[in-house]
C-alpha cells in the first residue's frame, strides 16, 4: 500500500499568501478572485502519493510507460494499468500529442489517471505549435476530470522532463489554462501543481509566476477571464 497524502494537508495558493511563500504582485495578468486561492495547491513530491481524485501522468504516445513522472506512476498503478491503456490505443496506434485519456487508478490512491502527452521540445520547433499542444493537454485533462466527476485533480509540469520544454513557458501555459477553466467552470474544487522531489528550482518559478495568475489583491475586482491589459508584458521570463 503506498504512502497517502491527503488533499488538506497540501497548501493552497491562499496559505502560500499567508506565510508568505509567495508574495503578491504589482503587475497580475489575471484579476484577484480570492474564491480560486483554496482552490490551488502546490506541492512537491510524489505524485503517486497523493489522495486526489485523478492524477495526470506525463505519458507518451504509447501510453506504456517510461521514464520519470510517466515510470512511476505505472509502477505504483501495478499492471492493470498498462493493460487498460493497450486497451486504449490497440496495436501500433499512437495517443495524438496534445490528447489525453483517462484510466482507472488501479492500486494508486487516486481513483483516477489521465494520460496526457505533450510535445518535445527543441531548438527548431514550431514554439507556436507545441505551445498549443501543452495548452491543449491542460485543457483536456481539466476537463476529462469534470466529465468523470472528479472534484480534484494533481498535475506534473507536463512535457518539462526528458521531452525539454523550458520550464517558465510551460508553468505560464500551465497557470493560464487552469486560471481560464476554473473562472469558468465550479465543478472541479483542488486543482494541484505537483513537483518532483528535489528540483527545488522548479518550486520557485512556480511560486514566482503563481501571484500572476492568481493574485491576492484587494478582493473579487472583476470577475472576467479576460487578462488585464498589457499585464503580460511585465512580467521577467
Amino acid at each position: 500500500m503506498p504512502n497517502r497524502i491527503q488533499l488538506q494537508s497540501i497548501r493552497t495558493a491562499g496559505e502560500l499568501f499567508a506565510n508568505a511563500a509567495i508574495q503578491d504582485v504589482d503587475t497580475a495578468i489575471y484579476p484577484p478572485k480570492r474564491s480560486l486561492l483554496s482552490r490551488v495547491h502546490l506541492y512537491q513530491g510524489d505524485i503517486t502519493e497523493i489522495e486526489v481524485d485523478a492524477i495526470v501522468n506525463a505519458a507518451n504516445s504509447t501510453l506504456q510507460g517510461g521514464g520519470g513522472v510517466d515510470g512511476a506512476i505505472h509502477m505504483a498503478a501495478g499492471p492493470a494499468l498498462a493493460k487498460a491503456c493497450r486497451e486504449l490505443y490497440p496495436g501500433r496506434h499512437p495517443c495524438p500529442t496534445g490528447d489525453a485519456k483517462i484510466t482507472p487508478g488501479f492500486q494508486l490512491p487516486s481513483k483516477h489517471v489521465i494520460h496526457a502527452v505533450g510535445p518535445r521540445w527543441s531548438v527548431s520547433s514550431d514554439t507556436q505549435t507545441i505551445a498549443s499542444q501543452l495548452a491543449s493537454c491542460y485543457r483536456i485533462s481539466l476537463q476529462l476530470a469534470v466529465d468523470n466527476n472528479c472534484k480534484s485533480i494533481a498535475f506534473p509540469l507536463i512535457s518539462t522532463g526528458i521531452y525539454g520544454y523550458p520550464i517558465d513557458e510551460a508553468t505560464h501555459i500551465a497557470l493560464k489554462e487552469t486560471r481560464i477553466f476554473l473562472d469558468g467552470n465550479d465543478q472541479l474544487d483542488h486543482v494541484v501543481f505537483v513537483i518532483f522531489t528535489g528540483r527545488n528550482g522548479d518550486q520557485k518559478v512556480y511560486e514566482k509566476f503563481i501571484p500572476y495568475y492568481f493574485p491576492f489583491g484587494p478582493g473579487d475586482v472583476a470577475e472576467s477571464v479576460e487578462p488585464l491589459s498589457g499585464a503580460k508584458d511585465s512580467v521577467d521570463e
